[in-house]
C-alpha cells in the first residue's frame, strides 16, 4: 500500500470529517441564535440547548486540533503519522455527551407520551446509557495508549458504540410515531399536527442512525483507514441539530392547520405532565384538543366589539371536551 493511498483513505478522509462536521456546526449555531431569540422556554430546556452546544463546539476544536496536528504540524514527518494525538481521542468523549443530552431529551419525551410507560422508557434508557457506558470505556481505555496499532485493539467498543446509537436512535423515533399514530383524534386539524410530529419524530432518528450506521460499516469493511471516523465526527452535529430543529418547529407545527375550514379557530397544545387514569391504562394515549370557535361583530358606536359564540360551536366544544378531557396532551 503507497504512503499516498494511506493518506487519502486516512487523514485526507478525516479531513472531509472536519470539513462537513464545521458546517454542521455552523447550521447548529444559526438554530440555536434563532431559538434562543424566538423560543421561550424553561430553564432546563435553554439549559440543555446551551450545553448540548458546548459540548457541540468543544468536539469541533478537539477534532481540528486533531487534523492540524498531523497535516501541518507533523508535516514531512511521516514516522509521526502513527502515533496518536491526544485531541483524537478525548473528542470521542465529547461526541458522547451531546448523544446522551439529546437522546435523554427524546427519552423524556417517550416517558409522558407513553403515559408513563416503565418497559418502552426502560428498553430505550439502557441503550442510551449503555452507548455512553462504551464511550467512557473507550475513552478511559485509548488514553493509556500511543499508537494507532494500539487503538485497534478497542475496535469492538467501536463497533459496540456505533450499533447502540443507531439501535437507540431507531428505537426512539419507531415508539414516538407508533405512539403519535395511536393518539389520532379524527379530527383533521389534531391530524394534521400528528402527521407533522411524525414526520419530525423520523427526522430525528434517520439521520443520526444512518451516520451511525454508516460508521459502523466502514469501521468492520475498512477498519484500516479512517473512513469511519469521518462519519463519527458529524454524528454529534447531526444529534445538536435534530434538537435544535424540533425546538425551533414548534411554532410551525401549532400553526400547522391554519387556514383549514377556517383561520378564527384557536387549537392550543400545552406540554404538561400526563395524568394517571386506571380507565386510560388500556387504551394509548390521545391527544386533547380545545378547539374554541369566536365571532366577532364591529358596530358603529364606540363600545369596541361584540363577541358571540354560537349555540353550535358550544355544544360540538363541550362534547370534544367530554370526549377527551381524561386524555394526555401532547408535548411539542
Amino acid at each position: 500500500m503507497s504512503a499516498e493511498f494511506r493518506i487519502d483513505n486516512t487523514f485526507g478522509a478525516a479531513l472531509i470529517g472536519v470539513i462537513v462536521a464545521a458546517a454542521l456546526h455552523g447550521i447548529s449555531c444559526v438554530q440555536a441564535w434563532y431559538y434562543y431569540t424566538h423560543q421561550t422556554d424553561t430553564w432546563a430546556v435553554k439549559s440543555l440547548v446551551g450545553a448540548v452546544m458546548t459540548f457541540d463546539t468543544i468536539h469541533q476544536v478537539l477534532i481540528s486540533h486533531s487534523v492540524y496536528s498531523y497535516l501541518v504540524s507533523y508535516y514531512g514527518r511521516p514516522e509521526k503519522l502513527q502515533s496518536l494525538v491526544w485531541s483524537m481521542v478525548v473528542e470521542v468523549l465529547f461526541n458522547g455527551f451531546t448523544a446522551l443530552l439529546v437522546q435523554s431529551f427524546l427519552t423524556m419525551r417517550v416517558w409522558r407520551l407513553s403515559n408513563r410507560n416503565v418497559w418502552a422508557t426502560s428498553l430505550v434508557l439502557i441503550l442510551v446509557l449503555g452507548e455512553f457506558g462504551c464511550v467512557v470505556a473507550f475513552t478511559s481505555m485509548a488514553l493509556h495508549f500511543r499508537t494507532f496499532e494500539e487503538l485497534a485493539r478497542l475496535k469492538y467498543l467501536s463497533i459496540t458504540v456505533n450499533a447502540l446509537a443507531a439501535a437507540g436512535d431507531v428505537l426512539i423515533a419507531a415508539i414516538l410515531c407508533t405512539l403519535l399514530h395511536r393518539s389520532r383524534t379524527g379530527f383533521h386539524r389534531s391530524d394534521t399536527m400528528i402527521n407533522k410530529l411524525i414526520l419530525f419524530a423520523v427526522n430525528t432518528g434517520v439521520l443520526t442512525s444512518l451516520c451511525a450506521i454508516a460508521s459502523l460499516i466502514s469501521i468492520v469493511v475498512a477498519g484500516e483507514t479512517f473512513l469511519y471516523i469521518a462519519f463519527f465526527f458529524c454524528i454529534g452535529r447531526l444529534y445538536a441539530n435534530s434538537l435544535l430543529a424540533t425546538l425551533n418547529a414548534r411554532k410551525m407545527i401549532r400553526g400547522a392547520a391554519d387556514g383549514i375550514h377556517s383561520t378564527s379557530d384557536n387549537v392550543s397544545l400545552s406540554l404538561r405532565e400526563f395524568p394517571k387514569h386506571a380507565s386510560s391504562a388500556k387504551r394509548p394515549p390521545n391527544i386533547s384538543i380545545k378547539i374554541d370557535t369566536t365571532k366577532e361583530f364591529a358596530t358603529d358606536s364606540d363600545q369596541g366589539h361584540e363577541v358571540e359564540k354560537p349555540e353550535s360551536s358550544l355544544s360540538a366544544t363541550s362534547s370534544t371536551t367530554g370526549t377527551y378531557k381524561e386524555q394526555p396532551e401532547l408535548t411539542v
